[in-house]
């Protein structure tokens, strides 16, 4: 069992059979997809062979044992520079300031405008985080972008990692989960860390505004663009910061909350004889987002302090261990009651959503970066954070700072 300070147990555990749960996680005796995790150690491999008899062989192939942790030690945040008010939105549709600010807290977001590119906000803050870390692009193994709007349909990452200057060629690629996509960076960063790699660059980045519909009131309030970034790094299994994790999906949940694909009607077809049909395919293009928000907020209350909670157990700790709450910034309502139910005080709870609406993956490490560079969030300090959204999709893990 895992206590407040994650210290791990230096011996080689004893093996045992775990049963696979639902739900993943890291934690000091749990498992994480097909590799388990016993202490912080992951025991890569060790399937068994079959001989040509049929039999299964006593002797598995000896697993690799890594006993590396991972801890984040830099982060940074950008943000294009328009800025839309409320009174804005209410020069162009049916609302005000306090409609909006009541029903979600938000006054303010902002939005990319004339040269302003998604890719780079995404560049702005990867460099902050890296200043921050004083770690050299060049010493950089792996980029990830988590974004659900990247500029080109075969992913943006390799292009943060040629704008970062990274000459070794480091892998970068992105990761599609909307507004949990930061929380499933961060695990999946941690994984390659105990994999081997040493230094990690995590990216969240959105521009859902290019995705809103600007004449409907109950989507065109919420959302903003934005970009934060934070570096982990390897460190000996004492220094872990991440203690935990849980990660579900619901696709049927889709019907809530999407921006589906459109297909256009084209100007010519083929096959006019009959010979071929439905070709060529049909130019397509996304919807503007579609949201059933009493349903999504039905959802967010009651799943993220369960995942909350889980992660919680896995790592040993109680609500009482936790120093900051950090919630994806979707709506002030769902982040009040998901810190009612975890007994966790307003004055422990971040938020910046006042300010910059729901920037979808890259809430959570704006959101930080603010925290961090004020003084609130200080090195050592443990932060339940959780990311929910579209997919659906959610997830939460337990981490420490610095």
């Amino acid at each position: 069992m895992a206590n407040a300070s994650g210290l791990f147990s230096p011996s080689m555990p004893t093996l045992r059979r775990i049963k696979i749960q639902p739900s993943v996680g890291v934690s000091r005796s749990g498992s994480s997809g097909s590799n388990k995790v016993v202490l912080g150690r992951i025991l890569c491999g060790g399937t068994s062979e079959k001989h040509a008899s049929g039999a299964v062989s006593s002797e598995s192939r000896v697993p690799k044992v890594i006993g590396k942790g991972c801890k984040l030690i830099g982060c940074g945040s950008a943000i294009p520079t328009l800025q839309v008010s409320n009174d804005d939105l209410a020069k162009i549709v049916d609302t005000n300031d306090e409609w909006i600010s009541v029903r979600t807290g938000i006054r303010n977001r902002h939005v990319l405008s004339g040269k302003d590119s998604l890719t780079g906000l995404a560049v702005e803050a990867a460099r902050k985080a890296l200043e921050m870390a004083q770690v050299d692009p060049e010493d950089l193994d792996l980029v990830l972008l988590c974004t659900s709007t990247p500029e080109d349909l075969f992913g943006s990452a390799p292009q943060i990692q040629k704008a970062l200057g990274c000459k070794n060629n480091p892998l970068a690629y992105d990761i599609t989960a909307a507004c949990s996509g930061f929380v499933l960076g961060l695990v999946s960063a941690a994984c390659h860390i105990r994999g081997g790699f040493n230094n990690v660059l995590i990216v969240g980045a959105d521009s859902l505004s290019r995705y809103v519909d600007w004449t409907d009131r109950g989507t065109c309030i919420l959302f903003g663009d934005a970009a934060g970034a934070v570096v982990m790094q390897a460190c000996g299994a004492e220094d872990d910061g991440l203690f935990a994790f849980d990660l579900h999906s619901d696709g049927d949940g889709q019907r809530h909350l999407n921006a589906s694909v459109n297909e256009n009607e084209t100007d010519h077809a083929l096959g006019t004889n009959g010979s071929v049909r439905d070709f060529p395919p049909k130019q397509s293009s996304y919807s503007c987002i579609q949201m059933n928000g009493k349903e999504v907020f039905r959802f967010a209350v009651r799943c993220v302090p369960q995942s909350i909670e889980s992660s919680l157990e896995k790592a040993g700790l109680t609500g009482s261990s936790i120093d900051w709450l950090l919630l994806h910034q979707a709506n002030q309502r769902i982040i009040d009651a998901v810190a009612t139910r975890l007994e966790i005080p307003r004055e422990r709870v971040l938020s910046n959503l006042a300010n910059y609406g729901n920037t979808s993956a890259a809430s959570i490490p704006l959101a930080l970066d603010e925290a961090v560079r004020s003084g609130k969030v200080k090195p050592g300090h443990m932060i339940a954070t959780a990311g929910f959204g579209a997919g659906l999709t959610w997830g939460s893990a337990i981490i420490r700072w610095g």
